[in-house]
């Protein structure tokens, strides 16, 4: 049986900083962002076959964010974070 991609990544949840505008008022600011950082564990999980150790040798480093929604600074309305940018490879 595979391995769960989680078990090959330590999880450690930051905040960054993003430029957004409210597609509302056009007020363009900084919002801080949550994202979760994934880095690769230095070893393969015990337990792991072939196919789990070709896959661990191809995995990198990433962010995925949290926020999917921020509220605009000045007319306080919620507004979506665009989806383009939701994973990053570091």
């Amino acid at each position: 049986m595979a391995i769960p991609e989680r078990e090959f990544f330590r999880e450690r949840a930051e905040q960054r900083p993003m430029q957004l505008a409210c597609p509302r008022c056009r007020h363009r600011g900084e919002y801080q962002v949550r994202w979760v950082r994934r880095v690769r564990k230095e070893r393969v999980p015990a337990g792991a076959d072939a196919r789990d150790r070709a896959l661990f040798a191809k995995l990198r480093d990433y962010l995925l964010r949290v926020d999917d929604e921020v509220v605009c600074a000045r007319c306080r309305r919620r507004f979506e974070i665009p989806s383009q940018q939701s994973l990053v490879f570091l």
